[in-house]
C-alpha cells in the first residue's frame, strides 16, 4: 500500500535530512535515504512509517 504523495513530500531522513523515496517488494515496505552518505532504509509497518534510526537498515 504505497503512501500518499504528500506525506512522502514531507518527510526526511531522521538521520541526515535528505529525501525519503518508497520502495517495496513481496516481502518489504520501505522508505529509503536518498543521500549515499547516509543509505538508511525504514520500514513502513500497516501503512506507517517507522523513522526511527535504532529501527533502519543499512542499504550496500
Amino acid at each position: 500500500m504505497p503512501l500518499e504523495a504528500g506525506l512522502l513530500e514531507i518527510l526526511a531522513c531522521p538521520a541526515c535530512h535528505a529525501p525519503l523515496r518508497e520502495e517495496s517488494g513481496p516481502d518489504r515496505h520501505e522508505l529509503v535515504c536518498t543521500s549515499k552518505d547516509c543509505g538508511l532504509a525504514y520500514p513502513v509497518r500497516d501503512g506507517i512509517p517507522v523513522l526511527l534510526v535504532d529501527e533502519a537498515r543499512r542499504t550496500s
